[in-house]
C-alpha cells in the first residue's frame, strides 16, 4: 500500500522550476499530489513545466519571477495564494553559477550572485514562512552546492553564496522548528543539468563530464531526479524529525 506523502493537500513553490533540478523537483512533488507553483525567471520554461504536470493529471501553475527582486517574489507568492492556496512547501532552487577567477570578479558580478543565490533564498523564506506559521506546518528545502563544502576553482562568489545558504538553513531550522516547520539543505554535485553541460563546454571540467565518472564512487553522473527524490522525502509528513540538516546527494564525491 502506498503511504500518502501528506495527511492533507499541500501547495509547493519551486524556484527555478522551469528546467534542470527545479523541473524534476516540480514534477516529483506534483506526482506526490502537491499543487505546484513553478517559479522561473523565464516564463516560457515555467509554463512548459506546469503544462507537463497538468498533462499527466497534476496541478500546477506557472509564475514568472525574478528571485533577485523582492517585489517580484511578493507578487508571485500572492498569485500562488490566490490560485492554489497558502504555500507550505518551499524549494529554493533558483541560482546562477558564473565561473570567474577571483581577482577578476567585479563588484557587480559578486552582488548579482549574492542577490540571486542568497538574498533570493532569504527573501522567499521571509515572504513564505508567515503562511507556514499560519498553517502550523511547513517544509523548506534550500538547494545549496557541494562547492559550499569544498570550494571550487573559479567559483569563489558562487561557493560563498551557497555556503551562506547552509548557514541560513541551520538558523531557520532552530528558530522555526517549534512552529512545525522543518528547514534542510541539499548540496548537489555532478548532476546532469544544462549548467553542468555549460561548465563542460566552457572547459571548467577539464576533459569533460565523462572524465569525472571514474572518480565518482557510484560511477555515474547524477540525474535531477536523484535530487528530486531526496527533496520529496524531506517534504513528507514523516520527515518531521529531520531539520537543520545538510543532505549530500553527490554519488559519494563529497563525504563529510
Amino acid at each position: 500500500m502506498t503511504v500518502p506523502a501528506w495527511s492533507q493537500p499541500r501547495v509547493a513553490i519551486v524556484t527555478g522550476g522551469g528546467s534542470g533540478i527545479g523541473e524534476a523537483i516540480s514534477r516529483r512533488l506534483a506526482a506526490d499530489a502537491a499543487a505546484v507553483a513553478v517559479f522561473d525567471l523565464i516564463g516560457g520554461s515555467a509554463e512548459a513545466t506546469a503544462a507537463a504536470i497538468e498533462a499527466v493529471g497534476g496541478t500546477a501553475i506557472a509564475v514568472t519571477c525574478d528571485v533577485a527582486d523582492r517585489a517580484s517574489i511578493e507578487v508571485g507568492v500572492d498569485e500562488t495564494v490566490k490560485r492554489l492556496g497558502r504555500p507550505t512547501i518551499l524549494i529554493n532552487n533558483a541560482g546562477i553559477s558564473p565561473f570567474e577567477r577571483f581577482l577578476e570578479i567585479s563588484r557587480e558580478s559578486f552582488d548579482q550572485v549574492i542577490a540571486v543565490n542568497l538574498r533570493g533564498t532569504f527573501d522567499l523564506c521571509q515572504v513564505v514562512i508567515p503562511h507556514m506559521v499560519e498553517e502550523g506546518w511547513g517544509r523548506i528545502v534550500n538547494i545549496s552546492s557541494s562547492s559550499a563544502q569544498t570550494g571550487n576553482f573559479g567559483h569563489t562568489h558562487y561557493s560563498a553564496s551557497k555556503a551562506a545558504v547552509i548557514g541560513l538553513t541551520k538558523s531557520l531550522a532552530r528558530e522555526f522548528g517549534r512552529k512545525g516547520i522543518t528547514v534542510n539543505a541539499i548540496p548537489p554535485s555532478f548532476i546532469e543539468t544544462p549548467s553542468l553541460r555549460l561548465a563542460a563546454d566552457g572547459g571548467h571540467l577539464g576533459g569533460g563530464i565523462e572524465e569525472h565518472i571514474p572518480s565518482t564512487p557510484v560511477r555515474r553522473v547524477g540525474q535531477p531526479e536523484d535530487i528530486a527524490a531526496a527533496c520529496a522525502y524531506l517534504c513528507r509528513d514523516d520527515a518531521s524529525y529531520v531539520t537543520g540538516q545538510v543532505i549530500g546527494v553527490n554519488g559519494g564525491r563529497v563525504i563529510t
